[in-house]
């Protein structure tokens, strides 16, 4: 059992690496936008599948409403894409609508990853990004699901953008196989989305529309 001496000495070496972790933190997070936190509450009636833990294998991830970013912690970076007044989904081969987006490749920031799945996925070039939320996970599996990325704990950041659909998707043979990319009412891509059993997406395309649209024009459906 430590003497005193020893736990002030600990007290102290810890309060200096969290100092320290701070310091790190101040210069990898950015401030990409403000209030969304005074404009939108993650509330259960409206985001069900987002307000309670969401399990994917041996994952385990929590939403939060969030714009600041710790890109050491960032291992996948995903994107509800609009193009005008209209919402961008894309259809796998099996029949699923997906998320936009995916794990960044080693060396890859965020914004890079994000340009390129755009191009893959959509067929599409980002105008813009802005991140409004992430998720929180934690993986139970012995070994990260690729070396480079944070284990066991790490982020998935979710945000909304402008595309411009520009050609068919690249479709690079290691990837997915896209069949379709469609720019929706938003009403539609929430039902597409529902009807897909993926109600965590289709809740993540709603709580989009209602950080990006002014007060009072909020769907609720």
């Amino acid at each position: 059992m430590a003497n005193r001496r020893g736990c002030a000495r600990t007290c102290h070496v810890r309060a200096a690496q969290k100092q320290g972790r701070r310091r790190r933190l101040a210069h990898c997070r950015y401030r990409l936008g403000k209030g969304v936190n005074d404009r939108v509450k993650l509330e259960q009636a409206l985001y069900p599948a987002l307000a309670q833990p969401i399990q994917w294998g041996p994952v385990e991830a929590r939403f939060q409403l969030s714009e600041q970013v710790d890109e050491a912690a960032v291992s996948n970076v995903s994107i509800i894409p609009y193009s005008g007044d209209r919402y961008v989904v894309f259809q796998v081969e099996g029949g699923t609508w997906e998320l936009p987006g995916g794990t960044l490749e080693p060396g890859e920031r965020y914004p890079q990853a994000l340009a390129r799945e755009v191009r893959e996925e959509l067929g599409a070039e980002l105008l813009h990004y802005r991140v409004f939320g992430q998720f929180h996970c934690r993986s139970c599996a012995e070994q990260p699901y690729r070396p480079h990325i944070p284990h066991p704990a790490f982020t998935r950041l979710v945000g909304y953008g402008e595309v411009r659909l520009v050609g068919p998707p690249l479709n690079p043979a290691d990837g997915e196989q896209v069949i379709a990319v469609e720019a929706v009412p938003l009403e539609e891509a929430v039902r597409r989305l529902l009807q897909a059993g993926r109600s965590d997406i289709a809740d993540l395309y709603r709580l989009a529309h209602a950080v990006r649209m002014p007060a009072g024009t909020s769907p609720h459906f």
